[in-house]
């Protein structure tokens, strides 16, 4: 394996759009990306995919060895490996129910701003990526998306469905979702790259194919996998960013739903961790996300090495946050309460590495673009006995206002940051 210090370049958004750009004039697959908080690092960005439609139960299969410490000290190498999306399992929409491709080398930008070239092969970073990363263009380009509202009244019903349910004991809670349409023009590129820009998800990811692409704005940690340290943050409970966040921590109906939830993730992640293993290691914690704030509560536990990717997956999959309590009722009744099928919101995206291991987000947040420029977006939330009709329809107005609300950039970007105290330095092989 092999990882070369780049040193300074652009942002994570603008290296994606340079990639892109670089991907279209060679007639190569189109990049995918990681930007946020992914694997202790500010961006993982794999040039060229072939990302082609996949089985939902084999997406993310990897086989794992040992990590390897980055030579930064910020976190692990990642190299290469699968990296896509799984959709909501439940019905299918129109984009396929899994998604990616391999890369054997990725671009990886560290928490303190430098990029790094790392490959899973002996090989060297080639001249024209560095150059995307060191001077990328960062010329404007548009995009457009018109944008339609959800049927109020049709979530309203379901709602109200919840909640007859809720009472008749059938669930304890459930997340009732809507759905935006709308219509694109542009590359969907430039639309996740710029909402990037804007919004700075913490769990931001970007796949495309042939069949469309997926561009997640998500701020939620679905699972994380180092070796046998599993690691899960639902997120439940949402309040404007302005309004005072003390409302969110003090709100009996916020508090309930959250707790629950962390409780249906403890369940989950039971049926495949070392016994005694599962723990609460944070509980409803108030963060700031694009637009809102959130209650996050984080739970971790130990595997083994016998669980496979695809075991604990089988356990925790669809995310505990945007199903409901108990899981398989709420799964079931939700096909009723909801007029159109989730497709990969709600699923996951992420990568699975060889050497860093697996982290995934919940597809929230995100934006579908089928092969045609029709875009979806859905939106949802915790449905409880204290839940109000017309607050939960705000809420998804909330949650989906940061990103229906976008407009494509007009105005270049600074490709170059200052210059650090390092400049870029020799090849280092790891072996």
């Amino acid at each position: 394996m092999r990882s070369e210090r780049l040193g300074d370049g652009g942002t994570a958004a603008d290296v994606l759009r340079a990639l892109a750009r670089r991907a279209r004039s060679r007639q190569l697959a189109p990049p995918a990306g990681l930007i946020g908080n992914w694997f202790d690092a500010a961006a993982v960005l794999a040039p060229s995919v072939r990302a082609e439609p996949h089985d939902a139960r084999g997406a993310f299969a990897v086989p794992t060895g040992g990590a390897t410490v980055s030579p930064d000290g910020t976190g692990p190498i990642i190299g290469g490996g699968w990296i896509g999306y799984r959709g909501y399992p439940d019905r299918s929409g129109s984009l396929p129910e899994a998604a990616g491709g391999w890369t054997d080398h990725v671009l990886r930008l560290d928490t303190s701003g430098c990029w790094w070239f790392e490959s899973l092969l002996d090989e060297p970073c080639p001249a024209d990526l560095a150059h995307a990363v060191r001077r990328p263009d960062t010329t404007p380009q548009s995009w457009h998306i018109d944008w339609t509202t959800p049927d109020r009244h049709a979530h309203r019903r379901g709602v109200e469905d919840c909640l007859d349910a809720i009472a008749r004991g059938d669930v304890y809670q459930a997340c009732v979702c809507a759905r935006f349409h709308g219509t694109s023009s542009g590359s969907p590129v430039d639309f996740f790259t710029d909402a990037v820009d804007r919004t700075r998800p913490g769990r931001a990811a970007f796949v495309q194919g042939a069949w469309g692409a997926v561009a997640s704005l998500s701020p939620e940690l679905f699972l994380s996998r180092r070796g046998g340290a599993v690691t899960s943050s639902p997120i439940k409970g949402t309040l404007p960013l302005s309004e005072d966040p003390e409302r969110l921590r003090n709100s009996v109906k916020d508090v309930a739903e959250n707790v629950m939830i962390v409780d249906l993730v403890r369940n989950d992640l039971g049926r495949v961790a070392d016994a005694g293993s599962v723990k609460v290691t944070d509980l409803l914690r108030v963060k700031p996300a694009p637009g809102v704030w959130h209650l996050v509560s984080t739970v971790t536990a130990e595997v083994s090495d016998r669980v496979s990717a695809a075991d604990l997956l089988d356990a925790a999959f669809p995310p505990a946050s945007v199903t409901g309590c108990p899981k398989h009722s709420a799964r079931q009744l939700l096909r009723s309460w909801e007029p159109e099928a989730r497709g990969v919101y709600c699923g996951a995206v992420g990568m699975h590495s060889p050497l860093a291991g697996l982290e995934l987000n919940v597809a929230i947040r995100t934006v579908e673009f089928d092969a045609s420029g029709r875009v979806g977006l859905g939106v949802g939330g915790g449905i409880t006995i204290d839940s109000d009709p017309d607050a939960e329809w705000q809420e998804c107005l909330d949650k989906a206002s940061s990103i229906v609300t976008l407009t494509a950039s007009r105005t270049p970007r600074d490709p170059t940051p200052a210059s650090r105290n390092a400049p870029a330095g020799p090849v280092s092989v790891l072996r």
